[in-house]
């Protein structure tokens, strides 16, 4: 894991550019602490900070082939290096280093823009092929590591974070409005959208192209599909899901490949236990986990965690939460994350990879993923029983499913039999669109977006979200199962864009931590989608396949525990007996709120009352006062100020 920047195009090869490098690097520190490497020629400066975790000695990046004509960077790893070595010596590549760098090179000198395509790993690449004189920029297929880019008079620039990009190009720090308004709505900008004007991010399982004086070329080469889902009628569950744990055995031994300690983390779920599970299993690693615990017990699963705990014996260590933590703590998530957020869920995984950091760990890995590729969600269930219902509109039987959903909410939507049938009858005008099952979701954010000021309204009044995201979804999910266009909308917005950015990478790279994702490895995520979607939704039985493929691995209690989605106290961690912390009060406050130009000051100023006298219950205020707060950090941090500037407390200081 490290953080990557550099640029190409014209400009002088002389000790300017060196600045201008060291400047970018010198803002991912957090991502590689342990040393710095640059590269410069002709057209080309790149930047290395690194982590290291795969061949301390010799891996420094950047890396060169023989004759120095290909060099890369890279932030990630790539779990089947050692298979692709042996490959490639046998082909009669020498290699200089034990690490999983060198490979890369040497698969792109045999495959061109192919050498993607070999790789099993989480990656953020650029490459320079000094004959060719071109520039190859190249993200994972689900979008783990992060690759920002902008292209300024001729010359691309790209690093890992745009705070990055920000040191060397102070200009682009204005927010666009309608990327702040994807966030609010959507819970993060969605590929290539940022929150920033000119600044795109690379979108997950694409390569991009650059060459002087030839326009930016973008290309996909890989995707999920779930279009060879398969129809058919007696599937063989028995035997499936031993092949899948198989797979899942062989993704959590290539995950655990590293030169340094490798932890995992416990939340005492199907997901994450079924990794520990795995590892304790089938694999001789020591076992050492990480939970983390809230002193609010809607949101607490320690009961859960002290069961598997026990249960597989793990030397384990639990961080808690309380609110104020929360509360003093989400500046620097927001510095992190680089966009407006609407849920406090980072902050405290941002905690608990500080903890991961001091224990003397570097790697952890985590259940994040299986959700999206086994159908965990609530929100799969919920359009799954919106879908009966619309069949018979007029049935007062069908909607009594919908009390089966969300048992873990204080305030369910379900509670009230009328406010149910409103809430869930939302977006029918969309029930024949991929992102039908989302739409409640999204409405629901986009409250948030009702604060906004006239002129930041009107700057986006012809582009409504809902619509612009119907338009984005490529026509050949329309033609997939009614599970499989939920799954793909889910994996290409909360996945790529929240859970795996600010709840994933940035928290766990605040402290230097690298996260992995078993069951993101793209075999397992291809192996899942061409399943039956009763294999993963089996009437109301969510991951029905996983549950199957664990059995044995794991107690009862565990395995038949139903989804209880990880979450956090949102605006009441803002306010104790009314009173805020001072960065609040000075951000929410009317001077300050006109002054930025983004929201509407008396609305905000209603808002914050209504929070301050603990008189939130729902996800809708909520969410708008935590993206309300978090825009007006963005602000404060990246726009007020260059981030090169921007000091951040420590979270011991916190």
């Amino acid at each position: 894991m490290c953080g990557i920047a550099g640029t190409a195009g014209r400009f002088a090869n002389d000790d300017s550019i060196k600045a201008v490098m060291r400047s970018m690097i010198g803002t991912l520190h957090h991502r590689g602490p342990d040393g710095y490497g640059f590269f410069h020629d002709s057209g080309i400066a790149l930047a290395h900070a690194r982590l290291s975790i795969i061949d301390l000695v010799s891996g420094d990046q950047p890396i060169s082939n023989e004759d120095g004509s290909v060099t890369v960077i890279f932030n990630g790893e790539i779990f089947n290096y050692v298979e692709l070595r042996a490959e490639l010596e046998r082909s009669g590549h020498r290699f200089s280093t034990r690490s999983d760098t060198e490979v890369i090179v040497h698969l792109y000198e045999d495959m061109g823009l192919e050498f993607v395509q070999r790789l099993n790993g989480q990656f953020a690449i650029a490459l320079w092929d000094a004959r060719l004189r071109r520039l190859i920029l190249a993200r994972d297929r689900v979008g783990i590591r992060p690759l920002f880019y902008c292209v300024v008079r001729g010359r691309i620039w790209f690093a890992s974070e745009i705070k990055a990009l920000l040191a060397a190009l102070p200009q682009l720090g204005r927010l666009d409005p309608f990327g702040v308004t994807q966030a609010l709505t959507f819970w993060s900008p969605v590929d290539p959208s940022t929150a920033f004007e000119g600044v795109e991010s690379l979108p997950p399982g694409s390569v991009l192209e650059f060459r002087e004086g030839v326009p930016v070329q973008t290309k996909p080469f890989w995707d999920w599909d779930f279009s060879d889902e398969s129809r058919e009628a007696e599937p063989d569950v028995d035997a499936i899901a031993a092949e899948l744990r198989e797979l899942l055995i062989d993704s959590v031994r290539l995950q655990l490949r590293a030169d340094v300690p490798v932890g995992a983390y416990l939340s005492g779920g199907l997901d994450s236990s079924g990794i520990v599970s795995l590892i304790r299993g089938f694999t001789s690693a020591p076992l050492r986990t990480f939970s983390i615990a809230f002193e609010d017990s809607e949101f607490d699963e320690s009961e859960h965690q002290r069961e598997m705990v026990e249960y597989l014996g793990t030397d384990h260590t639990t961080v808690r939460c309380s609110n104020s933590d929360i509360g003093r703590a989400f500046p620097r998530l927001v510095y992190h994350a680089e966009t407006p957020v609407v849920r406090t869920g980072p902050v405290p995984l941002m905690l608990l990879s500080a903890t991961v950091r001091a224990e003397g760990y570097k790697v952890v890995l985590t259940g994040e993923g299986a959700d999206e590729v086994f159908a965990g969600y609530d929100i799969f269930k919920e359009a799954k029983i919106r879908r009966f219902c619309a069949r018979q509109p007029d049935s007062k039987l069908r909607p009594t499913l919908l009390r089966r959903l969300y048992p873990y909410l204080a305030n369910s939507p379900v509670a009230s039999t009328a406010f149910a049938r409103t809430f869930f009858s939302q977006g029918m005008e969309f029930i024949d669109s991929p992102i039908f099952s989302h739409v409640p979701r999204w409405n629901t954010s986009r409250r948030a977006c009702s604060f906004l000021s006239k002129d930041w309204r009107a700057a986006v009044s012809d582009r409504d979200p809902l619509s612009w995201m119907d338009s984005r979804i490529p026509a050949r999910v329309a033609r997939w199962s009614p599970l499989g266009r939920d799954q793909y909308v889910e994996a290409k917005t909360l996945l790529a864009g929240y859970l795996l950015s600010s709840q994933g990478d940035r928290v766990a790279m605040a402290n230097s931590i690298e996260g992995r994702f078993p069951y993101l490895d793209h075999r397992v995520v291809d192996y899942a989608a061409r399943l039956p979607s009763r294999l993963k939704l089996r009437v109301l039985d969510e991951k029905h396949i996983l549950r199957r493929a664990l059995r044995g691995l794991l107690p009862d209690s565990i395995l038949g525990r139903g989804k209880q989605p990880y979450r956090a106290p949102d605006s009441r961690c803002f306010f104790e007996d009314g009173q805020a912390p001072d960065y609040v009060e000075d951000l929410l406050s009317a001077d300050r709120i006109r002054s930025a130009g983004y929201f509407d000051a008396p609305s905000v100023g209603r808002l914050v009352d209504k929070c301050r006298a603990g008189r939130v219950v729902g996800f809708s205020d909520n969410q708008a006062f935590v993206g309300i707060l978090s825009t007006m950090l963005v602000d404060e941090y990246f726009v007020r100020r260059n981030p090169s500037d921007v000091s951040i407390p420590t979270l011991a200081a916190i």
